[in-house]
């Protein structure tokens, strides 16, 4: 019964921090995930954000330059910004219901989200500095000092 016990301890140790692992990886969304996660576009006339902490949506192409030179960035920010935030990425090939409904036309765009308040779009591939200055006077997020 002890090792019963101590083993469902380790178990669900093992879960937590994987599940707190995941959510520091920038996570694809198709049309239904955004619905999900986001903003439900079809459903909704006006704004009704369903996250709870803020997020920046990236709206890229594979086949765009721009794109691949900032995906590493955003990597980072998740990382080192954790569940202070969520990044996502919107296919706008594979995705076109979400693209149409923000009005992209240009990639990289950028749909920032605080988790109060209305979003704001931004054009262009940002260096990471930008995005920060984003995250803290926009989204009013601090970076998270993570302890090695």
């Amino acid at each position: 019964m002890r090792i019963f016990i101590k083993s469902a301890f380790l178990l669900s140790f093992v879960l937590l921090g994987l599940s707190s692992f995941s959510q520091s990886k920038v996570i694809a969304l198709d049309d239904k995930g955004f619905k999900e996660k986001v903003f439900d576009f079809e459903k909704e006339k006006e704004w009704v954000f369903k996250g709870d902490k803020p997020v920046i949506v990236d709206f890229y192409a594979t086949w765009c330059g721009p794109c691949k030179r900032v995906a590493p960035i955003l990597e980072e920010l998740q990382e080192e910004y954790g569940d202070a935030i969520q990044i996502y990425k919107v296919d706008t090939d594979k995705a076109r219901a979400v693209s149409a409904a923000f009005g992209i036309t240009s990639i990289p765009s950028f749909l920032f989200i605080p988790a109060k308040g209305q979003p704001q779009m931004a054009k262009g591939a940002f260096p990471k500095a930008t995005f920060v200055k984003a995250l803290t006077e926009v989204m009013g997020v601090k970076k998270v000092i993570k302890e090695k």
